[in-house]
């Protein structure tokens, strides 16, 4: 198994990224179609983007510091919901928020797309969380 570590820096409040993870309107507002979202320690973590139905729980919530969910496809054998983890840890700068993602046991077949889509969305996240500050 493989993981994928990238960060980015958000000219936003840790506390606006914060929300942005973990609220259903947040997170609609840089990733997915849909979502259901239930931020505690076991809650549901589910995102439908643009056709793939991820599914996960909430491992760990501690506003605004990180958020870790587990992530998967629902009925996929490559990648099934909650096979791997999410890691945001987000850490207050002098103009916003750097945001530090790790995704965790990771298959390496699956490293080059989610690569490819974390810095897609990643993008879109620090452009929403902006124009929300």
């Amino acid at each position: 198994m493989a993981e994928f570590v990238t960060s980015i820096d958000i000219e936003a409040p840790p506390e606006i990224v914060f929300d942005h993870l973990v609220t259903v309107d947040g997170m609609l507002a840089w990733m997915g179609q849909r979502a259901e979202l239930d931020p505690r320690p076991g809650g549901v973590f589910a995102v439908d983007i643009d056709g793939n139905p991820i599914r996960g729980e909430f491992v760990e919530v501690d506003r605004p510091r990180s958020v870790v969910v587990t992530w998967g496809l629902e009925a996929n054998d490559v990648l099934p919901a909650g096979s791997t983890e999410v890691a945001f840890r987000l850490t207050p700068t002098a103009t916003g928020t750097r945001v530090d993602l790790t995704h965790s046991n990771l298959p390496e077949s699956q490293v080059p797309p989610h690569a490819e889509g974390w810095l897609h969305f990643l993008g879109i996240l620090a452009e929403t969380a902006a124009a929300a500050a």
